[in-house]
């Protein structure tokens, strides 16, 4: 016995219930992508105000720049952190070491290994694990600081005293952020070749002298400016977003964990893109 066909009335509610379903999907993916839109052009517009009060505090005379507050978050964000940034680095180098080590021993070019790990600390691991650690440091400290000022109405204080918070809050947090990023970046270099070159002379018996050379003929002025180009950009990045999450948090303490666990994550997603652009963009410029 042969089945009959579907009734005509089931055949229009599945195609509808079909389109409906591609309908919700699209709003869905449209509605995703406005949000992130609409969050780096809210980026874009703290940078931009950033920029200007950096200007009129370091340039103009109207504006008294605070360089107490500055020091204090260089301290904080880039002197506290050195601990933690030489620990990684140190074991980065070590890894690399012993991870490259038994294939360039099988094509007879062991001594190779202190090139590789030069160029990549110095151009890619250092400024990019740096800024990492410093997410996780800083980014989050500055996120949860400046949101429960914002939970305790210390940010409207200021507005109503007619002081701007970016004045007073974020200039000191974005000038320390990438200060104290490019500055940790050129620690994390030297560490992170000193790893590698500490496990090349002891476990692998690669001359110190020979490392050392070759260290040198590896790295070109153009390797170290790429570098610190790359960690200034990341320091923007982390102090914007912290911040950007800090001035945005609303529901209490509650509110306050969203925002340090957000700035941790977006932080790190956007250094690791940020870096595969740059990375991709001066391969192609030869740089």
């Amino acid at each position: 016995m042969s089945d009959s066909p579907a009734p005509r009335g089931e055949g229009r509610a599945g195609l509808h219930s079909a389109v409906e379903l591609i309908g919700r999907t699209a709003a869905r993916r449209w509605g995703d992508v406005h949000e992130q839109v609409s969050y780096i052009g809210a980026l874009a517009i703290l940078v931009k105000l950033t920029l200007i009060w950096c200007w009129r505090g370091l340039l103009g005379s109207q504006v008294r720049f605070r360089w107490n507050a500055l020091l204090d978050q260089l301290v904080r964000v880039g002197v506290r952190a050195i601990p933690i940034v030489v620990l990684v680095e140190v074991f980065i180098g070590i890894i690399l070491a012993l991870q490259m080590a038994p294939t360039l021993a099988s094509y007879g070019q062991l001594e190779k290994v202190a090139d590789i790990i030069a160029i990549a600390i110095v151009r890619e691991l250092g400024p990019l694990l740096t800024a990492i650690v410093l997410s996780g440091f800083a980014g989050a400290s500055i996120a949860a600081e400046m949101g429960s000022m914002v939970e305790s109405e210390e940010v409207k204080a200021l507005r109503a005293h007619a002081l701007n918070p970016y004045h007073f809050l974020v200039v000191p947090r974005f000038l320390a952020t990438v200060i104290a990023l490019v500055g940790l970046s050129v620690v994390a270099d030297v560490v992170g070749v000193f790893g590698g070159l500490l496990t090349s002379v002891l476990v692998l018996d690669v001359s110190f002298w020979g490392y050392i050379d070759a260290t040198q003929a590896a790295l070109s002025l153009q390797d170290y400016l790429t570098g610190l180009f790359k960690a200034g950009v990341f320091g923007v990045l982390i102090s914007m977003i912290a911040c950007h999450e800090g001035l945005s948090v609303r529901g209490g303490a509650e509110g306050v964990g969203r925002a340090t666990t957000s700035t941790v994550v977006k932080c790190i997603v956007a250094l690791i893109g940020t870096d595969a652009v740059f990375t991709a963009m001066f391969y192609v410029w030869g740089i």
